[in-house]
């Protein structure tokens, strides 16, 4: 679910202009998963460009305040959105933690880094949602350590009828800046893609694992 409609134009026309997100239909990008993608996000990038970075920053923080008020954390997914997640915990003020994929197999062995409390509020930060299994990943450790996740923000979701499942069986919610819905729209009305590229660009998004460029 995104933010808004004016947001998520405006989110995702300086993704583009800042290339974070490449739209390549006629070139497709391949995926680790070995997916063909016509699309290439990578949000990282948005750290490298002060104003971006801090219109990102502020719209996140100024959503968990007004939906969630001020948890006790701010918890970031590693590793695309420790960043992020430490500007919005700045910007509001609050402790940071973030989680890792699994726990480090040498050391203290933790998941979780920095300190966080049973029973305290979390909003976790991600940038961005794919089928949402490594999101929902970080989640479980959270709750693992006995923490309230009040919800995940994020910076963009590719829309997978998957990630909606995935997110609906955990009982969490997901809101993000933007979507490849209005992304779409905002490439089209800014001529970055063709008609006929669009076509091109649903057809992948309705059923990624199986597309074909050809």
């Amino acid at each position: 679910m995104i933010f808004n409609k004016q947001t998520a134009r405006q989110t995702a026309k300086v993704l583009l202009q800042i290339n974070a997100i490449k739209l390549q239909p006629n070139d497709p990008f391949t995926w680790a998963s070995g997916w063909k993608s016509p699309i290439y996000c990578d949000n990282r990038v948005i750290l490298s460009y002060p104003p971006v970075r801090n219109y990102i920053r502020e719209e996140m923080s100024k959503f968990i305040e007004e939906h969630y008020g001020k948890p006790d954390v701010i918890a970031g997914v590693a590793t695309g959105a420790i960043g992020i997640g430490m500007l919005v915990a700045e910007y509001l003020g609050l402790p940071f933690i973030y989680v890792r994929p699994e726990a480090k197999g040498h050391g203290r062995k933790n998941q979780i880094e920095g300190h966080i409390e049973s029973g305290q509020n979390v909003v976790v930060i991600e940038d961005l949602i794919s089928t949402g299994k490594s999101s929902l990943n970080a989640v479980k450790a959270l709750k693992e350590a006995n923490v309230n996740v009040k919800g995940m923000v994020a910076i963009f979701s590719y829309g997978f009828e998957v990630a909606k499942n995935n997110f609906e069986n955990e009982d969490l919610t997901l809101h993000t800046l933007s979507n490849y819905e209005n992304l779409l729209t905002e490439a089209a009305s800014s001529n970055y893609i063709s008609e006929k590229e669009i076509t091109t660009l649903s057809l992948w998004n309705a059923n990624p694992s199986v597309w074909n460029a050809n």
